[in-house]
């Protein structure tokens, strides 16, 4: 779960959405390495706590982290085995409209920023692994899903189980 240092939107859960920090919060935690990843978007601290990560991990557990590009190449840069998947809107049309629905406050301003950073990334969708089109939600899903089960036998085959490990 990522954290960050702005307050929640309305119908937004601590714990659920984001774990949210006060800015003293966030900053401790970033300056003691507790953060695998971290970057200021949009004039807000965000970021992946390290801790859950490395725990899910050596458990043998897949994990799934939601990141932008720059979180992306943080991640790779300390999981090299990392196998990255670029998530990419239909349209700028589905776009736009689901950065409205996100935030119907958000000025015309603020969309046009976003929308100038989503063309940035996806000047980069080429050094991802795999590229997903998010058209509809339950194929997207089950798009991850294959590529994670893929990932999973590929492991597999290339480390086969020792007598005694856990099913994978």
């Amino acid at each position: 779960m990522s954290a960050t240092n702005r307050p929640p939107r309305p119908g937004e859960v601590d714990g659920r959405d984001y774990r949210f920090l006060s800015t003293p919060e966030f900053e401790a935690l970033r300056d003691a390495g507790g953060l695998l990843e971290w970057f200021e978007v949009y004039g807000d601290l965000k970021g992946t706590p390290r801790t859950p990560i490395e725990e899910h991990l050596a458990a043998g557990d897949d994990v799934l982290v939601e990141v932008d590009v720059h979180g992306a190449r943080a991640i790779q840069d300390a999981f090299p085995e990392a196998h990255v998947v670029f998530v990419r809107p239909p349209s700028r049309a589905a776009q736009i409209a689901r950065l409205h629905a996100r935030d119907p406050a958000a000025s015309a301003e603020t969309i046009t920023r976003r929308l100038a950073e989503a063309d940035a990334e996806e000047a980069h969708a080429d050094d991802f692994d795999e590229v997903v089109v998010n058209d509809d939600l339950d194929r997207a899903v089950a798009e991850l899903a294959a590529i994670l089960a893929r990932r999973r036998a590929l492991d597999a085959g290339r480390h086969p189980p020792e007598p005694g490990d856990p099913p994978r």
